[in-house]
């Protein structure tokens, strides 16, 4: 299940805003940088944050250009040179709680998840009631299976900003990673009422509604994200899986036909399609799609040698 890092950078502006003259102070150079970078600029806007630092500033403004060129640099996939820029920032405004919380969050797409949990356990020191600090905070104990820690900074994150949907989503992962259905459902249920277009936690529930023995809503809750989101072969193979123990054969039959056209590598698809096409005595075809499965991903054999061995398929 996909959590909600909430990747969101702060790009900093200084005092002064931005003049349509030409800048001659760091201060100015950092501004006309933001600007740049907001207009997709990325190389104009990295040269103008070079140009701030190489100027003398007060240590805040020569650490918001160093923010925002790592900031810049990210949109190049620059990760390390990010990193660099706002270990600087931190070095020269140490109670900025930005800078933290920007190299937190790189640090959390890293999987660099100890160094990530500091950072972003500074930004609360810093900024008691911010949301997004926890939230991410709590990603990273997710990460690393502390369900428990996670969940704690989850339900933080939704005191202080109750309209997170992606706080909900994510606690909702953690409970039911620790079997807590319920607690899961109601989670995931709070998180649609806030964003009626997650289509993520309509997933999440319906996993939570199967494992329920619900199988008519987390049909309904399949469908339903398969509205917004008409693309995506993981939802077609899931809801092929709850028709299929709905002995819904023709429906889960045509879902993972759809997941294979959209996704022709999803070998348990081929796989799946495989056991219907025998059940329905169509053994040319399941022989095929076992073939084509088994190709993709060979540990499959193994789960289905006694299925095709009793059938006899070919």
């Amino acid at each position: 299940m996909n959590r909600c890092l909430l990747l969101l950078l702060i790009s900093l502006i200084t005092a002064t805003p931005a003049s349509a003259q030409t800048p001659k102070t760091a201060e100015d150079f950092n501004n006309r940088g933001v600007s740049r970078r907001s207009q997709g600029d990325i190389e104009g806007a990295i040269e103008d944050f070079t140009k701030a630092i190489s100027l003398k500033g007060l240590p805040i403004i020569i650490a918001a250009a160093y923010n925002n060129r790592a900031n810049a640099l990210l949109s190049k996939n620059d990760v390390e040179g990010a990193l660099a820029d706002y270990t600087k920032a931190i070095e020269l405004a140490p109670t900025d709680h930005e800078n933290y919380y920007n190299r937190g969050v790189v640090l959390l797409n890293k999987n660099s998840l100890d160094l990530a949990i500091a950072d972003f356990t500074k930004v609360i020191e810093l900024q008691p009631q911010f949301s997004l600090a926890y939230n991410n905070r709590g990603n990273a104990y997710s990460a690393k299976g502390d369900n428990d820690a996670a969940i704690a900074d989850y339900s933080n994150a939704i005191k202080f900003n109750p309209k997170s949907s992606d706080a909900f989503y994510n606690r909702g992962i953690a409970f039911q990673a620790k079997k807590d259905l319920d607690g899961a459902f109601s989670d995931y249920s709070r998180a649609i009422l806030l964003s009626p277009e997650f289509f993520l936690a309509y997933v999440n529930r319906a996993v939570v509604r199967q494992a329920k023995a619900d199988l008519t809503g987390a049909i309904a809750d399949y469908s339903k994200a398969l509205e917004i989101k008409s693309d995506d072969a993981g939802i077609y193979y899931g809801r092929g899986l709850v028709r299929q123990e709905s002995k819904d054969l023709d429906g889960a039959l045509a879902d993972y036909s759809k997941a294979i056209e959209i996704d022709p590598s999803l070998a348990q698809a081929y796989a799946n399609r495989a056991v219907i096409e025998t059940l329905q005595n169509k053994k040319p075809e399941a022989a095929k799609d076992f073939d084509k499965a088994f190709g993709l991903q060979p540990s499959l054999k193994a789960q289905y040698r006694d299925f095709i061995e009793k059938r006899h398929v070919p």
